[in-house]
């Protein structure tokens, strides 16, 4: 008795001490993402002009939260893009749209420069929200350092070094903060198509 008592003391001590990092994906195959019917999670985001912003605040409207993997990615620039030539049709809908990336504020000014939309970004720099959605994962050394030799510096766009990433995602919300439909793919390079999303919307709409 004694021993299974000192075993489990021992278990405790060590999961006490286990950090939140361990539990993190080492790929992009193998999130977990939030599923249709989970709720919007309790984090802070900076905008960027540095105002804090609590995702729950969207909790009463229609939400597109756009994740993608930061200013530096071709794919998610195209995707930005892209959905902003429907940005006017989601308004119309009632539906705002919130794009969410690693990027720290100062980066996120230079996406707005860059591309011509209204909507806001959030800077997401420590990953809690990309964690809490289930989407992040670790990026191993030698894909840090090809990154970087090619100009994609993810430790100077997140100002960090834990090296995650989240898997491009789109969650769609309604005024309840609950999630209606939702996108992953963890091959980076294929995105959503805009037509669908709308479909996604008009569908929520309507139920």
């Amino acid at each position: 008795m004694k021993k299974l008592l000192f075993l489990l003391i021992i278990f405790a001590t060590f999961m006490s001490c286990t950090s939140p990092e361990d539990s993190i994906p080492q790929d992009a195959q193998s999130v977990k993402p939030l599923l249709i019917g989970d709720s919007i999670p309790d984090v802070s985001l900076q905008s960027a002009e540095g105002e804090s912003i609590n995702l729950t605040d969207f909790n009463r409207e229609n939400t597109l939260f756009i994740f993608y993997r930061g200013g530096w990615c071709p794919f998610c620039s195209a995707e930005l893009s892209e959905i902003a030539q429907i940005e006017d049709e989601l308004y119309e809908r009632g539906v705002t749209v919130i794009g969410i990336s690693p990027d720290q504020p100062s980066y996120l000014q230079q996406s707005m420069d860059d591309i011509e939309f209204d909507y806001k970004l959030l800077s997401d720099s420590n990953m809690a929200a990309s964690k809490a959605f289930g989407i992040a994962f670790q990026v191993d050394s030698e894909t840090v350092q090809s990154l970087k030799e090619n100009g994609m510096d993810i430790e100077e766009r997140s100002g960090q070094n834990h090296h995650l990433l989240p898997v491009p995602a789109i969650f769609l919300t309604n005024d309840e903060g609950v999630i209606e439909f939702q996108y992953v793919n963890p091959e980076y390079r294929t995105r959503i198509d805009k037509d669908v999303l709308l479909a996604a919307v008009d569908a929520m709409i309507k139920s």
